[in-house]
């Protein structure tokens, strides 16, 4: 997977994906990163990117005749999209759909957000990893390129432990448990140390529905839901 980040910060990256698997997959050739920096394209001496809003209003807006020049020179194909509080949430299943593109391309806003015409021009798609407003979307887009990138083959290893994953099925995950066996007074369940794989997954299946049930029932109902099919 080749990714492209245009940004106005190009040394937040890769971040905390140049560490741990997914660093390791980055160094393996799994996945390559390329950063634009926008200011690059900006038509004065300051680098300027932004500018006052249409309309009046709080804040700035990113400009779209240097973050057009910053995208028409490099982009070259592929999934492109947009971190913005007003996307689409992203999700599990969104993240491995995403994991099988060869191009993805992710654009960073800042200040109150981008030109609106840049992102019909190019058809940016827009993700959203939540509710809640961050400074930019640098750190949006670590967090979704690192739901994206562990689920590329070969990077984790172990397909098992994918399909055992919070949101896999609509179900959060089960608790874990490792050794000492007794820490403090609290025991691991006692069906986990059996040996009785078919007690342990029924019990691992109770588990998480129970969890799902009390933390999401929203996701609950899709689990409920997902059985009627």
């Amino acid at each position: 997977m080749r990714v492209k980040v245009f940004t106005i910060f190009p040394e937040i990256f890769p971040g905390f994906l140049g560490y741990s698997l997914t660093g390791k997959a980055l160094n393996d050739g799994l996945w390559s990163i390329e950063t634009v920096n926008i200011r690059d394209y900006a038509f004065d001496r300051h680098g300027s990117v932004d500018d006052t809003p249409c309309g009046g209003g709080a804040g700035m807006v990113m400009r779209a005749d240097v973050l057009g020049a910053a995208v028409k020179a490099n982009y070259r194909g592929g999934r492109i999209i947009s971190m913005s509080p007003r996307g689409k949430p992203l999700t599990q299943a969104m993240a491995g759909e995403l994991s099988h593109e060869k191009d993805i391309s992710v654009i960073c806003g800042r200040f109150e957000g981008m030109d609106e015409r840049v992102l019909e021009a190019y058809n940016v798609e827009e993700i959203s990893i939540g509710d809640y407003i961050l400074t930019g979307g640098e750190q949006a887009a670590l967090i979704m390129l690192d739901a994206v990138i562990r689920l590329i083959p070969g990077v984790l290893g172990n397909k098992e432990s994918l399909s055992e994953e919070s949101f896999e099925n609509m179900l959060l995950e089960y608790p874990q448990y490792t050794r000492p066996v007794d820490w403090e007074g609290r025991k691991v369940p006692e069906v986990l140390m059996s040996g009785h794989h078919q007690n342990i997954a029924r019990w691992r299946l109770e588990k998480a529905i129970e969890i799902t049930k009390q933390r999401r029932p929203d996701l609950y109902q899709k689990y409920l839901d997902l059985k009627k099919v």
